[in-house]
């Protein structure tokens, strides 16, 4: 009895382990079924993960754009640093800066605005001479050799010379291949402008220092010279008087000239171009009148205080008609004047343009750009600064220094535009204690 109780007794305990194996491996292929309630996100998880990613969108956009930006502010930076490099070379070459307002005399002496097929009438910038100096050899070898061909394609040249003369015609002429030229060392990164109706854009323009008496008037008469705008004593003398920057239309100076020290002035400022939106800072709006004694020169707010003038719910644009469509700042890197190759240190940076209704006439013109809150300059020295917009800049309603002027406005005066006046001019004795 005992054996058979024992056998009796071990039947159940097999059976409930053969249950419980049978119970695992039920369990075992339950768990490898696909579950078709999980099969996907439900919407509310959805709309989560899309809040989700559209929060960090928002808040790393910004900091990319300002990353982008910081990127293309440096390179601006490197191109105008590069253009210093190259200033410097040109004086280590001729010992002498390039000159602004320079050129080829049309066979017969014309007025300096009109154009020419046959030369460029002194009306070349400083930039033309640099060509050599920054990589643009090649560029600089069409121009100083006389060149067939044009912009179309063609190889006449109706009514001028064929092929274009060495260093050829007036800088307005677009069938004239190099003045269309791009130059991307003279372009900065942040600035949209591109194509027609301007030529070959730049970004960077030589500085002329605190007055707006900037205009073809620099020459001077030398003997045996047929200037081809021939300037009366008068307008050379204003010249004189009032050209007081680094670089001076119509005449070649050297770093021995900048009598306040090379880290102490502006050589060359950068400028944003036109984009056709009526920008007060890049072109300019008919306001003052056409003679020597402009509103503007006695008073620099004159433009931003003429009503109607700038407009008063969109203060960057004018509201009254501007010069023409061709006239748009730094159109022409070629082109020696005011709106084109200029700039002044009489307004702060990003400020209007104020100037004779006229592409060749005076013109007070800041430097300007498009990134946030201030401009490059170049100093004599070849450093590169970035001048923000609040720069102290002086009396505002002051005028400029010129010929005959009495008081701060005699010729020789300090600038009446503080610091940053101050940094515009060669040899005024200024004492710069300012970190800028």
């Amino acid at each position: 009895m005992l054996t058979l109780h024992a056998q009796s007794t071990s039947v159940p305990h097999q059976s409930l382990r053969m249950a419980s194996n049978s119970s695992k491996l039920e369990k075992a292929q339950f768990m490898d079924r696909p579950n078709p309630r999980r099969a996907a996100f439900t919407l509310v998880e959805l709309l989560v993960v899309i809040a989700i990613i559209g929060v960090l969108v928002g808040l790393l956009l910004p900091a990319v754009q300002a990353a982008r930006e910081a990127a293309r502010r440096m390179s601006c930076s490197n191109n105008f640093k590069q253009l210093g490099l190259a200033m410097h070379n040109y004086h280590a070459a001729f010992d002498k800066l390039p000159m602004h307002g320079t050129g080829t005399h049309p066979p017969a002496p014309i007025n300096a605005w009109v154009s020419s097929p046959d030369g460029n009438n002194m009306r070349l910038s400083a930039l033309v001479g640099l060509l050599p100096f920054m990589e643009q050899q090649a560029l600089w070898q069409q121009i100083s050799n006389p060149l067939l061909g044009r912009t179309d394609g063609t190889t006449t040249n109706p009514g001028g010379t064929i092929p274009w003369s060495a260093m050829g015609p007036t800088p307005e002429n677009i069938q004239y291949p190099p003045w269309a030229t791009e130059i991307a060392a003279l372009r900065c990164p942040s600035d949209p402008g591109t194509g027609l109706p301007a030529l070959g854009r730049t970004n960077y323009v030589a500085c002329t220092g605190d007055s707006a008496q900037n205009n073809r008037d620099g020459y001077l008469e030398k003997p045996g010279v047929v200037l081809p705008y021939k300037p009366s004593s008068g307008t050379a003398t204003r010249s004189q008087a009032s050209g007081r920057g680094v670089f001076h239309i119509g005449q070649q100076l050297g770093l021995r000239d900048i009598l306040d020290g090379t880290a102490n002035t502006i050589a060359m400022g950068e400028i944003a171009t036109d984009l056709g939106d009526k920008d007060v800072r890049t072109i300019g709006g008919r306001l003052a009148g056409n003679n020597n004694a402009s509103p503007f020169i006695a008073d620099p707010l004159y433009c931003r205080n003429t009503v109607p003038g700038i407009d008063p719910t969109r203060p960057q644009f004018w509201a009254v008609g501007t010069d023409g469509v061709s006239d748009g700042r730094g159109f022409r890197w070629s082109d020696a004047y005011p709106v084109f190759g200029q700039c002044t240190t009489i307004r702060p940076p990003n400020s209007e343009i104020c100037g004779m209704s006229s592409w060749d006439r005076n013109m007070s013109a800041s430097t300007s750009s498009r990134h946030q809150g201030g401009t490059h300059v170049l100093m004599g020295d070849g450093a590169v600064k970035f001048i923000t917009d609040s720069i102290e800049s002086g009396n505002q309603s002051a005028g400029n220094v010129v010929s005959g002027g009495t008081g701060l406005r005699a010729p020789g005066s300090a600038s009446p535009y503080g610091l940053w006046g101050a940094l515009g001019t060669r040899g005024s004795r200024e004492v710069t204690n300012s970190d800028f």
